[in-house]
């Protein structure tokens, strides 16, 4: 029997009648008649068992020895699972995973690598570039998807890896190489096969010019775990996170630099932010990101404008500092209008979030005052409109980071978390933070 109606190929909506459009995702030509429904027999079911008596740990964790990748993942890679690794042409996102795949084999571990756009030799030159190359690392150069599948239930290796799920291709398929029902087919075949032989499955993808996951959105729904990877191709910091686990918790992060020998996982993350200096227009923040705060350094130039005035920012939110712009002229008397304003974050780190609002008034106070803050000061805390101090997640974490890092001062919002010791400051508004820094 003919199933009523037509369902998206992209994002799985419905349509009572052919369109060109899908209504639902906006994409051209992903209308296909929907499936016959089916029918259940009377009398079947299916086997339940008492929630209380499942183990919510029963997943087994493979780590992949590359701790900052473990971090992510919460441990490792879950047997049967499947994990979607993405990002930008050129982040490292192959070279995260080759790593992944020699230190797996380190331990004695079976191993696979399809290849699907590059030749063996090509493997084989970057798997050096990146150190010893054990045994037992086994490559395949296919684009084919059901042989790829038949690989991994015939090996049934403990750690697979797909280089790239949009290269791979079914030839039962009328459709081209790399379109929408070409990748959700190839990454239904390859989840099954992988699932069924309890092999830990990690798919490449690629990323559309927009920077979102390339591919159908399905794909996202399918796989357990997503991890993007991101950076600057032209810079040498990494930044992985999870951006869905099914086997853990998201939000955790890992840092990578990109270097001659591959990605190195960076320990050290104070070094990222450099050298403290004593320049107008640089003070020293905090930022959280999971479980782990960093320090950053926002920097601002300001400099008289031959024509309009431009705001540029890089690393920083560009809504924030032209809102901070507004602040420091209305609440605080610091005329910036006939200025250019160049603010950015120092180390490759972004600083997106409210928590860096004032340390990035400060900066901008500090560049066109001509003034140089102390460079053991560090601020924290959201300005509002009113230019009141808001209070910000993980207050408590970020000023206990700042205190170990050697910092004499703290400025923070006057709330509750930030601690009592004397190196606190605490300010009710962006003007007595601007007093307290020495700005006015």
């Amino acid at each position: 029997m003919r199933g009523t109606g037509y369902v998206c190929t992209s994002c799985g909506a419905h349509a009572p009648r052919w369109q060109g459009r899908c209504g639902g995702c906006a994409e051209w030509n992903t209308l296909e008649a929907a499936p016959a429904p089916t029918r259940a027999r009377v009398g079947e079911d299916a086997p339940t068992q008492p929630l209380d008596g499942v183990d919510p740990e029963g997943a087994t964790r493979r780590p992949t020895g590359v701790a900052e990748l473990d971090r992510v993942l919460g441990g490792g890679l879950v047997e049967g699972s499947t994990t979607l690794l993405f990002g930008e042409p050129g982040v490292g996102k192959s070279t995260l995973a080759l790593s992944a795949l020699l230190s797996v084999a380190a331990r004695g571990e079976s191993v696979v690598l399809v290849a699907a756009e590059e030749s063996a030799g090509q493997v084989a030159g970057r798997a050096r570039r990146l150190g010893p190359v054990p045994a037992g690392v086994e490559v395949a150069t296919t684009t084919s998807a059901p042989a790829a599948a038949a690989l991994i239930a015939r090996r049934a290796p403990s750690l697979c890896v797909v280089d790239s799920v949009s290269a791979m291709s079914d030839d039962g398929l009328p459709s081209a190489t790399g379109s929408v029902p070409q990748v959700r087919q190839a990454a239904e075949r390859l989840c099954a096969a992988a699932k069924a032989a309890g092999t830990a499955l990690v798919l490449v993808g690629h990323v559309t010019k927009d920077g979102d996951l390339a591919g159908p959105r399905a794909l996202e729904h399918l796989v357990d775990t997503v991890v993007r990877v991101e950076g600057d191709r032209h810079g040498p910091l990494r930044v992985v996170r999870a951006l869905k686990h099914r086997f853990g918790a998201t939000g955790e992060v890992g840092l990578f630099e990109m270097g001659e020998a591959g990605l190195v996982e960076v320990n050290d993350v104070a070094a990222l932010a450099g050298p403290r200096l004593s320049v107008p227009g640089v003070v020293r923040t905090i930022t959280n990101d999971g479980s782990r705060a960093f320090p950053v350094d926002v920097q601002v130039l300001v400099a008289r404008s031959n024509g309009a005035p431009r705001r540029v920012a890089y690393q920083v939110s560009p809504a924030r500092l032209s809102l901070l712009l507004a602040v420091l002229e209305a609440r605080c008397g610091i005329d910036l209008g006939p200025h250019d304003v160049f603010a950015a974050a120092a180390g490759g780190l972004p600083a997106n979030e409210p928590a860096v609002d004032l340390a990035l008034a400060l900066a901008v106070a500090s560049a066109a005052t001509g003034t140089a803050l102390d460079p053991d000061l560090v601020a924290l805390g959201e300005v509002g409109l009113a230019g009141e101090l808001r209070a910000v997640g993980g207050l408590e974490r970020r000023v206990h980071e700042a205190r170990r890092r050697g910092a004499r001062v703290v400025l923070t919002p006057d709330v509750d978390g930030a601690g009592g010791a004397p190196v606190v400051r605490p300010c009710r508004s962006l003007a007595q933070a601007l007093a307290a820094a020495g700005l006015a």
